[in-house]
Order: C-alpha cells, then structure tokens, then sequence
C-alpha cells in the first residue's frame, strides 16, 4: 500500500510536486518504504524526511505507512526506541508488511550485537522475525533469524529450534542475495560473524 500524498513539496527538498508521485524531479523518493532508500540518503536529508513525517503523523498518528516510513528514518538515525515505537504502530491491524516486522525486530538490537541483548528483546525479536516469515518467507529473514541464532544462542550454549545451520539453510534455500547480506549488517551496525 502506498501513501497517498496529501503534501504539494518533496519531504526532501521541497520541490513541487504532484499527488501521486513517488519522487521528486530531484529524484528524492517521496515516500520512504525500504531500507534501501536511506541507506546511503545523507543525515541532514533523513532528518528533512523525519520532520515531514512528524508533522505529518500530528494530523493522522495511526497512518500504517506514515509509521513504517518514519520507523525507517529513525532505523537510519540510530534512534532505535523511536523506531520501535513507529513500527510498532504501523503494525496494528496491519498483517501484509513483512518488512515492518523485520525492521522492528532490528531496531529491537540497538545497534549491538545479538549477544549482548536481553533476552527479552531477543524474544520479541524472534516474535517478529517470525511473523515477516508468515507474511513472506523471504531469505534474508531466515538470514537475520540465522544470526540471532548464532550470535545469541549458540554462542551462549543455549539450546534452540531450529538451530542457526538450519535457519541458514531455510535462507539459502527461500533465496538469499550477497546485497541483501550486506544491507543488513548496515542496518544491525554489528560486523558480520565470520562463521555466517
């Protein structure tokens, strides 16, 4: 689902637009869906698309995608309580965005490794990870839960189902890219395990 924009300038840089584009003529997407649009978007050009969303959410706060949008900006940012809450919101009464769960369940790791997080955010990682892999089994969700079954799991001795090889596998298997790795790792902020 796409939001509907309701505002006449780009979030970006203020460029005119019209309802229904989705990007500027500047070339600055006018809704943030993906991780991938701010992966490599300047802070000061998140923090523009952050304020637009803000005051955007004041008129609709329960907007799925204003949420979703606003959770990515602040993924980037690194304000990952914010993040939690607006994905958080964008997942009530919103079961067919998986990636509204993966994201979450990132931002649940603040920026650390999986084995220095509680267990509790682990859980409710897990809880996420598994929803977006009933919505859509994609690889790089079985991937994510791979490394949290590594990372936390067994490099604590704790016994877990299924195990990191086979959610590995499970990855490999629903079709898993080098890119899609890599985003990743952006995202959680954490170096790749040399083991996955």
């Amino acid at each position: 689902m796409a939001y509907k924009m309701e505002r006449l300038t780009c979030p970006g840089c203020g460029f005119p637009v019209e309802i229904g584009m989705k990007e500027c003529p500047a070339g600055h997407p006018l809704n943030i869906s993906t991780f991938t649009s701010v992966y490599d978007m300047p802070l000061p050009l998140v923090n523009k698309y952050t304020n637009t969303y803000q005051k955007d959410l004041v008129n609709d706060p329960s907007n799925k995608e204003l949420n979703h949008s606003i959770g990515i900006c602040y993924l980037k940012l690194k304000l990952y309580d914010k993040a939690i809450s607006a994905f958080e919101r964008a997942m009530e009464d919103n079961f067919d965005n998986s990636e509204t769960f993966f994201y979450a369940a990132i931002a649940l790791l603040r920026g650390k490794k999986a084995f220095l997080a509680l267990r509790s955010s682990i859980d409710k990682a897990e809880e996420y990870i598994n929803a977006a892999l009933m919505i859509e089994p994609k690889g790089i969700y079985y991937y994510f839960l791979a490394y949290i079954k590594y990372d936390f799991f067994e490099r604590k001795f704790l016994n877990t189902s299924p195990n990191y090889k086979e959610a590995l596998h499970m990855a490999n298997d629903a079709g898993l890219s080098e890119y899609d790795i890599q985003m990743l790792y952006g995202m959680l902020n954490v170096e790749r395990p040399s083991i996955l």
